[in-house]
């Protein structure tokens, strides 16, 4: 036997023991681990990890807040509460005045809002969204405490940054020779977003993404709801709370808290609130062909009253307000 042969039948002994190391020392996953730490490797992943998600079969509402306080009011009133870990974000399945949802928090800002949106449909079965928190008022005719469910959403912050041409004069780049239908804002000149949907396969331009009328037309009849006036530490409001259904809502990765944008939105995009996460939810929604709707309570005016802005006295409230109105929402729609 010459020294390549023998070279040759000592590589594959070695390469054999590697392997059979490999094989046993490697640990099978169980399906709560799959559950729990999804594989991104392939569409038979994907598939066990749907299977193995709770519920799977069952249809539910998606329940979604931007932040705790937010979703712990809501979490109060769940029944049989089971959590599901997915890419590090809790879902509470459960049932809500006797309807199916799974709860969970989006984390604040557009694009946490997207991702999340589409992680639970990935994971379960959505029959339809329900977006429930605070928000920042833009009309005047609005105030704290107040419930505001708006008819349709835009994201008001997809621009164009304009050349400076003059003294607080700027033009945008007719880079698709498109005419943007907003004033701009500044340099910014606001700008709808291409997107798809299970109808219209074929990219298009949108800017207002609709709620569910369904959905809609049971929140116009809600009546009689007890809204809270004072904050849990007796900070008062005074006025009476309302609850305002219709009108423009608008969205984006910004806090709002300057008297001049606020009157922008306001003149612009005839808005009555701004958050900065109900459009993103929307267009994820109408992406998937999947109803969605929005209930938003006043925490401050986005800049609008010459005090400090309003949301760490009030954000306890509103919270509370929204998500009394959800839960008679809920009480009084019977989804078709």
């Amino acid at each position: 036997m010459n020294k390549k042969t023998r070279f040759s039948q000592l590589w594959h002994g070695v390469a054999l023991a590697l392997l059979v190391l490999t094989f046993t020392a490697y640990p099978k996953h169980s399906q709560a681990a799959v559950t729990a730490s999804p594989s991104h490797s392939g569409q038979n992943d994907k598939a066990l990890l749907n299977a193995n998600t709770p519920n799977k079969q069952t249809a539910r509402l998606a329940i979604i807040s931007a932040f705790e306080p937010e979703l712990t009011v809501l979490l109060k009133h769940v029944e049989n509460p089971e959590t599901t870990q997915i890419n590090g974000v809790e879902f509470t399945s459960g049932t809500l005045m006797g309807k199916p949802v799974v709860l969970f928090l989006s984390g604040i800002s557009m694009v946490n809002a997207a991702m999340t949106t589409q992680l639970v449909i990935n994971h379960f079965t959505i029959s339809h969204i329900i977006f429930s928190g605070i928000a920042g008022g833009v009309t005047p005719e609005l105030n704290i405490g107040d419930v505001t469910i708006p008819k349709r959403w835009g994201q008001y912050f997809d621009t164009i940054a304009g050349r400076q041409t003059g003294p607080d004069q700027y033009e945008y780049t007719h880079y698709q020779q498109e005419q943007l239908p907003y004033n701009n804002f500044g340099m910014f000149f606001t700008r709808p977003v291409e997107v798809r949907s299970p109808t219209q396969p074929q990219l298009h331009e949108k800017f207002w993404f609709e709620v569910d009328p369904e959905m809609l037309a049971v929140a116009e009849q809600i009546q009689d709801v007890a809204l809270s006036t004072c904050s849990s530490d007796n900070n008062c409001l005074s006025h009476k709370p309302v609850i305002s259904v219709g009108g423009n809502g608008v969205s984006a990765s910004i806090f709002v808290d300057n008297a001049q944008l606020r009157q922008h939105l306001d003149q612009t995009f005839m808005a009555k609130v701004v958050d900065m996460e109900s459009a993103a939810c929307a267009a994820v929604a109408y992406s998937n062909g999947i109803p969605f709707i929005a209930f938003r309570s006043l925490s401050d005016l986005a800049g609008g009253s010459e005090a400090e802005n309003e949301i760490k006295t009030f954000m306890g409230l509103a919270a509370e307000n929204s998500a009394r109105v959800l839960l008679a929402f809920l009480k009084a729609w019977k989804p078709s």
